[in-house]
């Protein structure tokens, strides 16, 4: 059984993961992509619960951050570069599997929700990025260096650590390739600035960005 510090770091993310599994089923029961719109604001909005009720439990995302301004600029051109990958590592063999239909906030007549589609964007480059970067590199990363993860310095994470910790990343993520420069990219902003604050703040652009170009291009199967 996790302890509270590796529950509250655990459980915001695996409850994302369950709301994820069940729009799968629901899919595969013949839900169309429209009737299942109104499930991500509810998974954002558990999710939002989670982290406030174990809030107290975060102690690395004190403020201020130790980081500098120098952290902060690379932090978000690290974001955007990843967003640029992103959009270009889709080719079949870098998928895990066929893309689906996506998110589609759009109403009956096919016109734009606009309510969803800011639920949308505020999940995603708000609550998805500390919620992640929470579970992946706040716990994960630092557990599999050594199990009282709390002692354990970003800057000191070996490579086997590191390693484990961007595959399972990249294969969280449909576009494992993309994934991967993505897990690599937020785990070396972490080791390197040693404040969750940097990749969390790399997370938020990326995911930003990403969610006005699918807006913009109508590329749904992005989200």
């Amino acid at each position: 059984m996790p302890d509270r510090s590796s529950l509250a770091r655990i459980a915001p993310f695996a409850t994302y993961i369950v709301f994820i599994a069940i729009a799968d089923l629901l899919t595969r029961l013949g839900f169309s992509a429209m009737e299942l719109r109104w499930l991500y604001p509810l998974k954002i909005s558990v999710v939002v619960a989670l982290l406030w009720y174990w809030r107290r439990e975060y102690v690395e995302m004190a403020w201020p951050p130790v980081a500098g301004a120098r952290h902060w600029l690379i932090a978000v051109a690290v974001g955007v570069a990843v967003f640029v990958a992103w959009i270009n590592l889709g080719s079949s063999w870098m998928m895990v599997a066929a893309p689906t239909a996506g998110y589609q906030p759009l109403g009956p007549d096919g016109q734009m929700e606009w309510g969803l589609i800011a639920i949308r964007l505020a999940g995603a480059a708000l609550v998805v990025p500390v919620m992640e970067e929470l579970f992946w590199r706040a716990f994960l990363l630092r557990w599999l260096s050594r199990p009282d993860f709390l002692q354990v310095d970003p800057a000191s994470v070996g490579l086997k650590a590191f390693a484990i910790t961007a595959v399972l990343f990249a294969v969280e993520h449909n576009l494992w390739l993309a994934g991967l420069v993505a897990g690599i990219a937020y785990n070396l902003l972490y080791v390197r600035s040693r404040t969750l604050w940097s990749p969390i703040l790399a997370h938020g652009v990326t995911n930003g960005i990403l969610g006005a170009w699918v807006i913009a291009s109508g590329r749904w199967e992005y989200w």
